[in-house]
């Protein structure tokens, strides 16, 4: 969270490309563009378009009136339902303060009606101190409803980077047709 630096402007967009208002609840696409960010990718045609100079982020953000800037996810970990976005960062870091809970990932997986729709990934604790109506009990009146994840699976690890980063590429290889 923060300002922007002096000289660099941003803006939220839509899938579409239409600017968003900054009034602190439209989240959208973060682009920046001034005279000290790159103009272009270099020896990179594809992903060298800028649309009128301005650069995308990879980020879902909101922005205030007084252009505060939040940052809400990723664009590629976002799931997108039924024309909405739902965070999966912030399932993530609820679902995490649960007490059984050691760590946790959420997915979007294919849906026939919605699109995509969360898949709660949960190594817990100890392997029989939770289950997935607990979760739930946990998530209600913390999430919007339709954030509610259709599935909760528990797993003994997460698939990580060398460097201990999750792996949500494998989660959604592996388990992208879970809801099928």
């Amino acid at each position: 969270a923060g300002r922007a630096a002096f000289g660099v402007e941003l803006g939220i967009f839509d899938a579409g490309g239409k600017a968003l208002p900054h009034d602190g609840k439209a989240s959208g696409e973060l682009r920046v563009r001034g005279p000290w960010i790159c103009s272009q990718y270099f020896r990179n045609d594809v992903m060298s378009a800028f649309p009128d100079g301005w650069l995308a982020t990879g980020d879902i953000a909101t922005i205030d009136a007084d252009g505060i800037l939040r940052v809400v996810d990723r664009i590629k970990d976002v799931v997108k339902s039924g024309g909405e976005w739902i965070s999966s960062l912030e399932i993530e870091n609820i679902v995490s303060q649960h007490e059984a809970v050691s760590e946790c990932a959420v997915i979007g997986a294919r849906h026939p009606k919605w699109d995509e729709r969360p898949v709660l990934f949960i190594v817990s604790r100890s392997s029989n101190d939770i289950d997935a109506d607990t979760i739930r009990e946990f998530l209600e009146g913390r999430i919007a409803r339709w954030w509610m994840p259709d599935r909760i699976e528990f797993l003994t690890s997460l698939p990580r980077t060398g460097t201990g980063k999750v792996l949500k590429n494998e989660l959604r290889e592996q388990y992208r047709d879970i809801l099928l």
